[in-house]
């Protein structure tokens, strides 16, 4: 399986969508984060087009967001979500911006801010929804690089985005923007090798 997403509450790891030759994965699962056990099914996606997802999360609500049927084909801008506590499909929550897949997320309690993506062409775009509501995704502002497959991760104050694709190739940029507030993502410093498609979490983010 590749090109996964996930988000978490304090208690609870949830994994969707991705890719499993020859088709895109519509399915949900989640482990209890503090034992140990294989996968436990949560329900389905509401479609297929669920390779490389951007995702986040409160503690309460778990979002998936773009994703395309593989091979960049069919890229999408619904924005989906589960209540993470439960079991069972998602639910609609709204549209992106535009659609983009190769994108990653990351949310305070409040926040979700999803960066980057494929368009067909590498994105620059941040968007961010409010987790607790349901409605389109607004602008946010720029990430400073354009780039797909790139990683996200958060505290509950600052977002950073980093590493992924160009047209040049892979590069090592980290950005850093405030959740609170909108505008253009500042330089955070730089990774120690040019990197594509790395994941990252933190101590802190909107599950916790």
């Amino acid at each position: 399986m590749r090109f996964v997403s996930g988000c978490s509450d304090s208690t609870r790891t949830i994994f969707g969508g991705g890719y499993s030759g020859p088709a895109s994965y519509n399915i949900i699962e989640f482990v209890t984060t503090q034992t140990t056990g294989n996968g436990v099914d949560f329900g389905d996606l509401i479609s297929t087009d669920n390779n490389a997802k951007g995702a986040c999360s409160s503690s309460t609500r778990g979002i998936f967001a773009g994703g395309d049927e593989h091979n960049y084909s069919n890229r999408t801008d619904r924005i989906e979500f589960v209540t993470i506590s439960t079991t069972g499909n998602a639910t609609d929550f709204g549209n992106l911006t535009g659609s983009r897949a190769m994108i990653s997320g990351c949310s305070n309690s409040t926040r979700g801010l999803i960066f980057g993506g494929f368009t067909p062409s590498v994105a620059n775009n941040i968007d961010f929804i409010t987790i607790a509501s349901a409605g389109n995704a607004t602008d946010f502002g720029d990430t400073t690089v354009a780039r797909s497959r790139n990683f996200a991760a958060s505290s509950p104050t600052r977002a950073i985005s980093g590493g992924g694709s160009t047209p040049s190739g892979s590069i090592n940029t980290v950005d850093f923007v405030e959740i609170a507030t909108t505008g253009n993502a500042r330089d955070f410093g730089d990774l120690i090798g040019a990197s594509t498609g790395a994941a990252a979490c933190s101590s802190g983010h909107g599950g916790l």
